[in-house]
């Protein structure tokens, strides 16, 4: 599937247990998983790519959802026009694809 601009691209949940939280999404709906070292995974086949990744803290509105825009900078710019707040500034993550930064 082309990502398209302004359309959600990526999810991102917490969790207190990798191995227990890909062996439930891997056995209960055949979601396929890359293991990114010891505190991230990442999955697929899900109808929408994603990730977790692990925390000891407190699990408090735990998604972190990634909006794809082929222009960064662009779209970064007109948020913060438009009153909104950038809460991680733009960063390199494994994909597919990548997108120039």
């Amino acid at each position: 599937m082309q990502a398209k601009d302004c359309h959600i691209n990526y999810v991102e949940f917490k969790s207190k247990d990798l191995i227990e939280t890909k062996m439930f999404y891997e056995s209960s709906f055949d979601w396929k998983f890359t293991d990114y070292g010891p505190t991230y995974i990442a999955f697929s086949e899900s109808g929408l790519e994603g990730g977790f990744e692990k925390t000891d803290n407190e699990i408090v509105n735990g998604a972190l959802v990634v909006l794809f825009h082929s222009n960064l900078r662009l779209i970064k710019n007109k948020i913060i026009e438009a009153g909104g707040k950038i809460s991680k500034e733009i960063f390199p993550f494994p994909r597919r694809a990548q997108i120039p930064f």
